[in-house]
């Protein structure tokens, strides 16, 4: 009980200490070149294209964290939603696509609308309905779109400044993953 408190005696630690450190420099020197390219790849993007890559990103992450949960089927809708239009290739769009998502789990709520906002100033109004559009295909990834789901979708269609028409025909793409038609449908049905 002591060591797990007091941690473990000096010359363990100090083996511990040398285990850690050729396991980091290891890790380091096989992930450098990776790295390396997926930042030159986002660096080599203007500036204002890569602030609108990274805000679409994070709202799009924000859609799906709507339910406090992240799938892979969601993350997997992000990162072909980042790959379209040629915007990223794969192995960046599988970074950033992670980024977005870490950012949104602890970072949301206090971003979510600062990081609306910006890409909503840097975007065309068809960027806009895209990322909206993009983001009931990230809610309904799992083949329905719960009520916090809808209402997070809501809240960014409102912060991305589109009118409730565009937000309702985009919605009506996506009316049978609706959580709600979905119980109306199985309650006709009799189950």
């Amino acid at each position: 009980m002591f060591k797990r408190i007091f941690g473990p005696a000096p010359e363990q630690q100090h083996a511990a200490d040398l285990q850690d450190k050729a396991f980091e420099t290891a890790s380091a020197a096989g992930d450098t070149a990776t790295v390396r390219r997926i930042v030159a790849r986002l660096e080599a993007l203007p500036p204002e294209r890569a602030r609108i890559v990274a805000s679409a990103a994070y709202t799009l992450a924000r859609a799906a964290q709507a339910d406090l949960d992240i799938s892979d089927e969601e993350t997997s809708v992000i990162e072909q939603a980042l790959q379209t239009s040629g915007a990223l290739d794969e192995a960046t769009a599988v970074l950033v696509a992670e980024m977005a998502k870490l950012q949104a789990r602890t970072v949301g709520g206090t971003e979510d609308y600062v990081v609306t906002r910006e890409f909503t100033a840097l975007a065309t109004e068809q960027q806009r309905i895209d990322v909206l559009r993009a983001c009931f295909l990230v809610a309904a990834a799992d083949g329905t779109i719960s009520a916090e789901e809808s209402a997070e979708v809501n809240e960014i269609a409102n912060e991305l400044h589109l009118d409730a028409e565009t937000l309702n025909r985009v919605r009506a793409e996506f009316h049978e993953q609706l959580s709600s038609v979905q119980a109306v449908r199985r309650l006709a049905e009799g189950r």
